[in-house]
């Protein structure tokens, strides 16, 4: 067994990071993507980029940044190079999986959410693919036009480098609901993954019981409520079945939640199958294999052995992806989570698992 002091002094080095946060600094860097009409847009109506993301990250919530990006004033790496020498050259990184959230805040016009989209696809595509080839990209799609969403999937789908299809965990009806079916089908067929990352739009209630009062309720939603509903509802709406080839990350969602969930949900499942006829094994089952979760931010006991017992619970060495979710700060349990991984875990969490959920040796 890995012990605590000897992965804090070695840092998660050479590692597939599956949840790197980059966006541009402005909306003018996105305009050279977008055609005239949406470049005028922008200027007459003086947009621009939350400085928060819409209230996700507050520039001085622990949570936001780490000590070190707060010290440099830096906000996700906006380039390559800062993107460098943050974190790849830092930790030798192996992989990392560009994630930008830019777009999940924006307004509700689904015509510039489709350009804005579009606009940060090519804006990775060409300002950070080329540079590194380290980096592998997640396309972002409008989530109020699923027929926008199909024909960007279609555009960029098949191109290298792009290797997950990024959706809101927080959006207008859960991801399984039928009318989404073929947005996730458009991925599968070419081999993406989903990424189902925290936050989302604002204007939609995390819970089910209406809107949050506080920054915390919402911070504990995405990990709690809306992650455990998504994936209620993948699974009982028949997603899997319909689409076996499917696979779904839930990305800074936490994951200590899962066990528990699927031993309410496998229980449940016996006693009401009849509503749910194409799901025809243990929802556990079905989770297992088409679902994985990041290891940021890991919600874990101070005590090794009761940290141990909860990552068995988990099956944290085959459901874990590694990731640093740079440049934000979820506290000490991500060391504490691989410290108490076996030798042969953490080689699986660090660099195993993603490499082949992702396809990454094609």
């Amino acid at each position: 067994m890995t012990s605590a002091a000897a992965v804090e002094a070695a840092p998660a080095t050479d590692a597939v990071d599956t949840d790197v946060h980059c966006a541009p600094a402005t909306l003018t860097e996105l305009g050279r993507y977008m055609d005239r009409y949406w470049r005028g847009y922008i200027a007459e109506g003086g947009l621009a980029l939350s400085p928060t993301q819409g209230g996700a990250y507050p520039p001085m919530a622990p949570t936001s940044l780490t000590p070190a990006a707060r010290a440099a004033g830096a906000t996700p790496p906006s380039s390559v190079e800062r993107l460098r020498a943050e974190l790849l050259d830092p930790l030798a990184v192996r992989t990392a999986v560009l994630n930008c959230t830019t777009s999940f805040h924006c307004n509700r016009n689904p015509y510039y959410e489709a350009a804005l989209t579009r606009a940060v696809n090519d804006w990775l595509r060409e300002e950070w693919l080329p540079r590194d080839d380290r980096l592998r990209m997640s396309m972002v799609v409008p989530t109020l036009d699923t027929a926008a969403a199909v024909a960007e999937i279609e555009r960029i789908g098949d191109e290298p480098g792009v290797v997950q299809v990024l959706l809101p965990v927080r959006g207008d009806a859960p991801w399984g609901n039928v009318r989404h079916r073929p947005v996730l089908r458009a991925a599968a067929e070419r081999g993406l993954v989903v990424g189902v990352h925290a936050w989302g739009r604002i204007g939609n209630a995390p819970t089910s019981s209406g809107m949050t009062r506080t920054y915390l309720e919402d911070y504990l939603a995405n990990s709690q409520i809306i992650a455990q509903a998504q994936v209620t509802s993948l699974v009982t709406e028949g997603v899997f079945a319909e689409v076996p080839q499917l696979r779904v990350s839930l990305l800074e969602c936490g994951s200590s939640w899962l066990p528990t969930l699927l031993w309410r949900f496998d229980k449940d499942w016996k006693g009401v199958w009849r509503e749910v006829p194409w799901l025809d094994r243990k929802p556990s089952e079905v989770v297992r294999e088409h679902l994985r979760l990041s290891t940021s931010p890991a919600h874990l006991p101070a005590d090794p052995r009761q940290a141990r017992r909860a990552l068995d619970l988990l099956d944290a060495g085959a459901v874990l992806l590694y990731a640093s979710d740079h440049p934000h700060d979820h506290g000490p349990g991500g060391e504490r989570l691989l410290a108490a991984l076996s030798e042969d875990e953490r080689e699986r969490v660090l660099r195993g698992n993603a490499t082949a959920w992702y396809q990454l040796d094609r």
